[in-house]
Formats: C-alpha cells, structure tokens, sequence
C-alpha cells in the first residue's frame, strides 16, 4: 500500500469469527468504543457488519491512528467514526465520556500490565449497568495447558519488553469483578486465542 493504511495479516483469520460472537454479545443500537484498534481492519470490518451500531476506533499510536484514518477514507462505512487519540493506562487519557459497548482485540499482553487495569477502570467509569466489555487474545489459563505456539510467542513478547506477556486469565477476571464487572463468556477461537466477554453489573 503507498498511503498510510497499514495491514495485519490475522484480521483476515479472525475478523469474522470474532463478529460471530459479537453478534450475540453487543445492543442493537448505540456507540461501541474500540481501544487499541491497530491498523483499523477491524474497526472497518466490524463498522459493516453492524450498521446499526456507531464505531469509534481509538489507539494511542500515532502511526495507528493515521492508518485507522486511512482505511476510513478508503472504505465505504458511514458508521465508522474518525479515531481519536486514547492511552489506556492514562486516566486522564479517555477523550470519550460514555459507550455502549466497549471492545479489545490483542492489547492485554502487547502493553504493560497496567494499560490493563487502566482499560478496566476506563470501562468501568464509561459504561452503563448491563453493557458488555469484549476481550480478544491469547490467555494462560490455571489447570489448563499453554499452547506450544502461545509460550514461544509470550518468550518473544517478553524479549521486546518485559512488561509485556501473556496475561493468566482469571487475574483478569478479578480484576474486573473488584470493578464492578461480570465473567459472562470465555470462547475458544482460532489459533488458541481466546474471547472473553465481561458485563457491567453495577
């Protein structure tokens, strides 16, 4: 590509079945915050596929986010709203006051720990009783074998930046439950990620 949209390869794996959870996870009408949306594929995607719902993309990348703008101006999605800048770890990075739904696709463990806890207190600050967090990665699991392909990908993660790594999932979990959120699903997807969904309960 010569303009600024930038690509990755396993949008095109696991974009549709993501969607295919999505659709029995978020409302009908509304707007959906994605953090960290990369290069913007899924943001397309998913903006498509739910026409009905407004799609703000966000990251807090630079070059992200031109890419994001990139593959807004080149695809047809009225729905798909310009991205903004947003830090998850940072509480006075949040540019956006309320949402519907909030979605997450593979930032747990490429950021450090503390962009988690920062998403999780986003969303529980942004989101109304009921409404429904989306987590998409991989995971280490307690009692349950980590895949051969996760644990070398978690060795190279932690060898970019120690900070990063495969998160155990019931940390997550409880994390989000200290804030007011509920484990509703856990799905198995392609290449051993996993989708989490968490509703707001209070």
């Amino acid at each position: 590509m010569t303009d600024d949209r930038r690509s990755a390869p396993h949008v095109a794996r696991n974009a549709e079945p993501i969607a295919a959870v999505l659709r029995d996870v978020l409302p009908t009408t509304g707007t959906v915050l994605e953090i960290a949306s990369g290069t913007g594929e899924h943001a397309v995607h998913f903006a498509r596929t739910f026409p009905n719902l407004l799609w703000q993309p966000t990251d807090a990348d630079p070059v992200a986010l031109r890419s994001v703008e990139a593959w807004r101006g080149a695809e047809e999605a009225p729905n798909l709203m310009a991205p903004v800048p947003l830090d998850a770890a940072a509480p006075d990075g949040w540019p956006v006051d309320a949402a519907d739904a909030i979605l997450c696709i593979n930032m747990v463990h490429i950021s450090p720990w503390a962009a988690t806890l920062g998403l999780l207190d986003g969303a529980a600050r942004l989101l109304p009783p009921g409404a429904p967090l989306y987590l998409y990665g991989p995971y280490r699991q307690a009692g349950v074998p980590t895949a051969e392909s996760n644990e070398a990908f978690d060795a190279s993660l932690k060898a970019r930046d120690a900070e990063w790594g495969l998160r155990l999932l019931e940390d997550v979990v409880a994390e989000a439950e200290a804030r007011g959120f509920a484990l509703d699903r856990v799905v198995s997807m392609p290449a051993n990620n996993l989708s989490v969904v968490l509703h707001r309960q209070r």
